[in-house]
């Protein structure tokens, strides 16, 4: 605990023992009625750079996948989420609770606009007001059997995103930048924000990366050279798309029409996110002497199996090492339907025969079997590339 702490961990992001033991206390449950299964924050340390587009599109790119997407508009003072779709009517509700309004193509968006009298009607409310009232689009709105929300975030890292990270269960953010050096600073705050709250960090999206001449089909770095690529190894992140200047993206956001706009710029990102979806339940094997993790895959006794749900372990069981011959684990572990493979180090021939089959490889770890299970399932067991000696 700090020497000037002051016992309001509601209004802190340090993350010390005694607020980490308390941080679950402000998590707000949705709606009774609401059926939501992913939660994605999109942030950025500074306005304009793009971050309702890219929720906007990300919305777009898992609807047009089969997945039910919303958008809760958390930028409360600057809302340009409906304009982005083209949304005329407000929001009604009853006596069970607020509905969001649909876009043409079934996406649910719930923005302030769509509850004030006239979309130009300023917001003069201070951060508390403001939290309070962005915590009621999460409590009050009936969201029904939604795959995936967005939820679009105010620049910077004040009351509204923190009210926001400690109220809502965020399964991930991604971070909206551009190619700017200055931004570097700014999403390395961030960044650092998501990890003092202790949210995953999907990756980097970088937003005015480029200019395609239509003449000459040659890319123009209008802001200048991208310094991304530096800014996600500094941060050890993933880049997972990088948008153009284009007066198509622009024009669709002006007039309302973003759900119609062509283009596999958010494909990867789209991706990434139908992997988090098929990981709420997967089956992971741990390579074992017994209860503890091995060092050589291949000399093995058990492998201790666990069934996980929503990042959870569900069922766990022991299964003896039915016989080391080449190619035949990698086979007989998929037939079971593994998804992950833990082991302390395993050969080369080995990694490859599972990656054929789909298998994830996390290799380095050490200790208790189901405790390296359960950090796989926190993120925090990375595979280190470790490899038996001997192969």
């Amino acid at each position: 605990m700090s020497e000037n702490c002051n016992q309001s961990c509601s209004s802190c992001g340090e993350d010390c023992a005694d607020r980490t033991e308390k941080q679950n206390d402000f998590l707000e449950k949705p709606h009774e009625l609401s059926s939501i299964k992913k939660v994605i924050g999109v942030v950025s340390g500074k306005g304009g750079v793009g971050k309702s587009l890219v929720t906007s599109m990300l919305a777009v790119a898992m609807n047009k996948r089969g997945y039910k997407s919303a958008i809760l508009d958390a930028d409360v003072t600057g809302p340009s989420i409906p304009k982005a779709f083209g949304l005329k009517e407000k929001a009604v509700g009853n006596e069970l609770g607020l509905f969001p309004v649909k876009s043409k193509t079934g996406i649910d968006i719930m923005s302030i606009n769509l509850i004030l009298e006239k979309d130009t009607d300023p917001v003069l409310w201070r951060g508390p007001i403001i939290a309070t009232a962005v915590k009621q689009f999460w409590t009050d709105v009936i969201w029904y059997d939604i795959d995936f929300m967005f939820i679009d975030m105010p620049p910077g890292t004040g009351d509204v995103p923190l009210t926001v990270f400690q109220s809502i269960k965020i399964d991930g953010i991604i971070v909206v930048t551009s190619p700017q050096e200055l931004v570097s600073m700014i999403v390395a705050k961030a960044v650092r924000m998501a990890e003092m709250m202790d949210i995953p960090i999907l990756g980097l999206v970088e937003n005015m990366s480029y200019f395609r001449c239509p003449d000459n089909d040659k890319d123009y770095k209008i802001f200048g050279d991208s310094h991304i690529e530096e800014i996600a190894e500094k941060h050890n992140l993933k880049v997972l798309a990088k948008l153009p200047i284009d007066p198509e993206i622009s024009g669709a956001c002006d007039s309302g029409t973003i759900e119609l706009l062509e283009g596999s710029w958010m494909d990867p990102v789209a991706g990434i996110l139908e992997i988090t979806e098929e990981k709420d339940m997967i089956k992971i094997a741990v390579a074992s002497n017994k209860e503890i993790v091995t060092e050589h895959f291949g000399h093995c006794i058990n492998f201790n199996i666990f069934d996980t749900k929503n990042k959870q372990i569900i069922n766990s069981v022991s299964i003896d090492n039915p016989g080391h011959r080449p190619g035949f684990l990698p086979n007989f572990l998929n037939d079971m339907g593994v998804k992950v493979i833990i082991s302390g180090g395993m050969g080369g021939g080995a990694v490859d025969i599972f990656n054929e089959k789909g298998i994830e490889v996390v290799v380095g770890a050490s200790g208790e079997a189901r405790a390296a299970a359960e950090a796989y399932l926190a993120g925090i067991l990375k595979s280190s590339g470790s490899v038996c000696q001997g192969h």
